[in-house]
Formats: structure tokens, C-alpha cells, sequence
């Protein structure tokens, strides 16, 4: 354990967050998304939901503000204007810690295609269905880091 550092997030996701770079995607992923097969890096986060993962995430890292999109979830396979329950507490995390930054949809495949190119996957034991979230790493100012 660290002070000031979410709890949930261990070693190796804190590893992966501090090295991202501006632009750098990284995916939030359920327990049904087939992370092993994307291509990308990826860090278990084994009895841990989805959404409590990207509260520890965006507790330390910025969304990019300097896009239209830097948020984005599987849309409903055949219904691609249903907003699934865990995707409205996925908005709710990301208004609480980043602001207005609106949560977008892709179709499943085109979700797919963007996890293939993200830096890291973090695979959760999430239950819920579309429990998946992409997010695009934003510029962290000086004016933010913590010093002693």
C-alpha cells in the first residue's frame, strides 16, 4: 500500500498507467472480453468489477481533452441505442472524476479493432454484460504533480 494511491490499484496497473503517454489507450475489460487474444499487454484484476477498476484509474489518470472522444463502450449487439446499466455507472465515474466527457458507443467489432491497439487490457472478473470501457490517457500538468 501507498498513501494518496487507490487501493485497487497493484504493481502492475499503477506500472501501466505511469508509463502510458498522452494519446495511449488502455481497456477496461468484463470477464466475458477475450483480452488474452487482443495483442496488448494484459494485467488481471481478478475480483474486481469493472467499474470500481475505472474509478481507480481515473482517480489518477486524466482523460484527453485535447479530442473530441476519449471514452468509449461496446455497444448492445442489435439494440446500438440501449445504454446498459453498468455503462450509465460507467458516465457517472467518468463526470465525478473527469468532468464532461461524454461516454461514446462502438459497435462491437469496432471496439474490438481500438482494444487491439490499446497499450494495456485490464481483464476484470466483472459479471455484468458490455462491462468493457476504453479510455484515452490525457496530459498531466505540473501544476498536479504531488511534490515533497
Amino acid at each position: 500500500m501507498l498513501k494518496g494511491i487507490h487501493p485497487l490499484l497493484g504493481p502492475d496497473l499503477l506500472h501501466a498507467i505511469a508509463t502510458m503517454g498522452h494519446g495511449d489507450e488502455i481497456v477496461i475489460a468484463d470477464g466475458n472480453f477475450p483480452a488474452s487474444t487482443m495483442g496488448p499487454p494484459v494485467i488481471r484484476a481478478d475480483g474486481v468489477g469493472a467499474v470500481e477498476i475505472l474509478e481507480a484509474i481515473l482517480a489518477h489518470m486524466p482523460l484527453d481533452q485535447f479530442v473530441e472522444d476519449s471514452a468509449w463502450r461496446m455497444q448492445v449487439v442489435g439494440d446500438p441505442h440501449a445504454v446498459p446499466e453498468i455503462c450509465a455507472e460507467f458516465q457517472s465515474v467518468i463526470t465525478r472524476l473527469a468532468g464532461d466527457v461524454q461516454l461514446e458507443s462502438l459497435e462491437r467489432f469496432a471496439f474490438y479493432e481500438r482494444a487491439q491497439t490499446a497499450a494495456y487490457i485490464v481483464a476484470t472478473t466483472e459479471l455484468r454484460i458490455y462491462g468493457n470501457v476504453i479510455l484515452k490517457k490525457g496530459v498531466v500538468y505540473p501544476e498536479e504533480i504531488h511534490r515533497v
